[in-house]
């Protein structure tokens, strides 16, 4: 008796060893394989990699138009937000209420400008650096928009993260690690290298400017409207871009040789940028702005695996680790929530048993209210107050 005693000490010793480690990095909620892989986070995987292949759609027209001599990045950017005016902000100008395009106006005109212009900075800085600056420092630095970002959402949204967050984008990391290595090996290193440290500063600016932009975009997205955001991103930007464009490339877009070709790529460009701006909302929404960023990690290796049709760029096997390392990462960040400051004081147990009690005490309201209509039409009588009494539990 006395060993199998120790045997179950030993047991439940170890377990609560297990249990620690599990609750220091996941936080307080038992997880099982069954809250791990869920339908959730399998639409998240599928949706954070289809906005990956749109903006792998705009790396692919962008490399076409390059070689055709089009640079005009500006020009291109200004189409998006274009399309974007055209179908939310004039949905906006439809409605009714406080959720008419004037009314907002009145009252956030200035938010969305500023949000506006920073989305359009970074758009053109990050563009602009690929004139300075190799494609792995690119890579590299692009990746400083997750840190920022975790940091903006912790100040401003009051995100706070579980240590398994952290090491998720460590994870994350590492595979874009070992996709800068596959490019050296690939001897994809290109670009130019004549301003090395103004091209390194403008990828990090424009980082910067990207984590700010998702920031404004997931506190709207989450508290206002998704439409809201994107129409008004569409009047600013349009505005904006198109400023920016007559500034910088008034001399480059009249000398574009156009024909088909070259207005189909400007087409597949725009209508890429206008599915990721449309389709990216609602990840966000469903997930986090870092999460998305995590997904987002993958677009380069889509853009890759498309070169090595279209652009006959050489293979090696560390792609597919480096796609399976950012796979993984981004599963094991999504498989705990975030939570915000207003919900520490509560472990997330104690939030499901909230949620339960809410949901028992709603069925009770609804077998009440049954009850009470199946007694005011066999009875008919006293109408008026009944009604009011239904009217009262609603």
């Amino acid at each position: 008796m006395d060993r199998e005693a120790g045997e179950d000490s030993f047991t439940y010793g170890s377990l609560g060893t297990l249990g620690r480690w599990r609750k220091f990095l996941c936080g307080p909620r038992n997880l099982t394989l069954k809250d791990v892989f869920t339908w959730k986070l399998f639409k998240t995987i599928v949706m954070g990699q289809a906005l990956s292949m749109l903006i792998c759609g705009t790396a692919v027209t962008c490399q076409y138009l390059a070689d055709a001599g089009v640079e005009t990045p500006m020009l291109q950017s200004f189409l998006n937000y274009t399309l974007l005016l055209l179908t939310y902000t004039l949905v906006l100008a439809f409605r009714r209420g406080e959720s008419n395009i004037v009314q907002i106006l009145k009252t956030k005109w200035w938010k969305y400008f500023l949000m506006a212009f920073t989305d359009v900075q970074a758009n053109y800085t990050v563009v602009k650096a690929y004139q300075f600056t190799t494609l792995t420092s690119i890579q590299l630095l692009d990746c400083f928009v997750i840190p920022v970002l975790m940091v903006l959402s912790w100040i401003f949204l009051k995100t706070r993260y579980r240590p398994l967050h952290f090491v998720a984008v460590t994870v994350c990391l590492f595979g874009v690690g070992a996709m800068v290595g596959a490019d050296l090996l690939a001897g994809r290193d290109q670009g130019s290298s004549s301003h090395v440290l103004l091209g390194d500063g403008l990828v990090l600016i424009s980082a910067a400017l990207y984590a700010v932009s998702n920031v404004c975009q997931e506190y709207t997205v989450k508290n206002l409207s998704r439409v809201e955001f994107l129409g008004m991103i569409g009047l600013f930007g349009t505005l904006i871009s198109g400023v920016q464009m007559a500034i910088l490339e008034s001399k480059a877009i009249p000398v574009i040789s156009w024909n088909w070709r070259i207005c189909l790529l400007f087409v597949a460009y725009t209508l890429c940028m206008y599915g990721l701006y449309s389709f990216m909302p609602v990840v966000v929404k469903m997930t986090s702005a870092t999460a998305v960023n995590l997904s987002l990690l993958t677009a380069d290796l889509f853009s890759l695996f498309c070169g090595i049709f279209l652009f006959h760029y050489k293979f090696t096997g560390l792609y597919i680790v480096s796609f399976v390392v950012i796979t993984l990462g981004f599963v094991m960040f999504n498989v705990v929530p975030t939570y915000t400051d207003d919900q520490s004081c509560a472990t997330n147990d104690e939030v499901y048993h909230l949620a339960s009690s809410a949901d028992v005490q709603q069925e009770g309201a609804v077998d009440r209210l049954q009850k009470e209509v199946h007694d005011l039409g066999r009875t008919g009588s006293n109408h008026k107050a009944h009604c009011n009494g239904l009217y009262s539990l609603t």
